[in-house]
């Protein structure tokens, strides 16, 4: 289980980075990150970290379509929380 800690944290803190450099590049007219990518990081579990760093640098949240993708994957996510516990596939213990 501490695996699978480090594994949220370290992705999480990755994708936060990824938004804030994409709404870097944006400001400098740069290349930018594609959102398939962005999503596909926030998909694996980088969900806080991208909902984080869309709060804070206020990138893509005018995007409807790339909020509509960002919902489905949370809303998903969580399904997949719920069900694990109530079919007792993941077991939390205090």
């Amino acid at each position: 289980m501490t695996i699978l800690l480090y594994y949220f944290l370290v992705l999480n803190f990755f994708t936060f980075f990824q938004i804030a450099f994409d709404k870097w590049q944006v400001k400098k007219g740069k290349k930018r990150i594609p959102e398939r990518t962005l999503l596909s990081f926030t998909f694996f579990g980088g969900t806080i970290g991208s909902g984080l760093a869309m709060l804070i640098f206020r990138h893509k949240t005018a995007k409807t379509n790339y909020l509509w993708k960002f919902w489905t994957i949370v809303f998903i996510q969580i399904a997949i929380i719920y069900l694990s516990f109530h079919f007792e596939i993941l077991d939390y213990k205090i």
